[in-house]
């Protein structure tokens, strides 16, 4: 009888162990976990995505309120170049569809300089998880266009 009591206390306790382990597991879709984070940044920078001329991109999102996110991103280039641009991506995740969808974007465009950045805050839905993506462009002289690209995680904001 104490046997049988010990074997299922271990089946239990591995049990509720497998479930609390899933439990805190983080989704990802696309790249992006879904989190409960208030803000979230992506970097692109490493050895594969510096170039010549580009250093690095990044991009963020932070809860700016009940129903509103602040959404950034920056280019920033080894030296001054030609032009410069960073266009920023904000999606919701629709979970019936299991996929995010833009729900805005915008560009910002700078020459002669090494950096250029934009930052905007929007309105959203309550209940949705919100992400940001972002292209960073960089040309100097006759070179390559060089581009790499930034993600966040998506942050949720809670429908109450």
């Amino acid at each position: 009888m104490a046997v049988s009591l010990a074997i299922l206390c271990g089946v239990i306790s591995v049990s509720a162990a497998d479930v609390q382990a899933s439990d805190n597991e983080q989704r990802k879709v696309d790249g992006s976990y879904l989190t409960t984070d208030e803000t979230s940044t992506g970097y692109s920078w490493n050895d594969k995505t510096r170039g010549k001329h580009m250093m690095d991109g990044e991009c963020s999102i932070t809860k700016a309120g009940t129903k509103r996110v602040y959404c950034y991103g920056a280019t920033t280039a080894n030296h001054d170049v030609d032009y410069l641009a960073v266009i920023v991506y904000v999606d919701q995740y629709q979970e019936d569809l299991d996929e995010w969808w833009r729900i805005d974007g915008w560009i910002e465009e700078a020459e002669n300089t090494y950096f250029v950045h934009t930052g905007k805050t929007l309105t959203v839905d309550r209940g949705y998880y919100y992400r940001v993506h972002a292209d960073h462009i960089v040309r100097k002289g006759n070179d390559p266009v060089e581009e790499t690209f930034s993600f966040t995680d998506g942050i949720l904001i809670p429908a109450a």
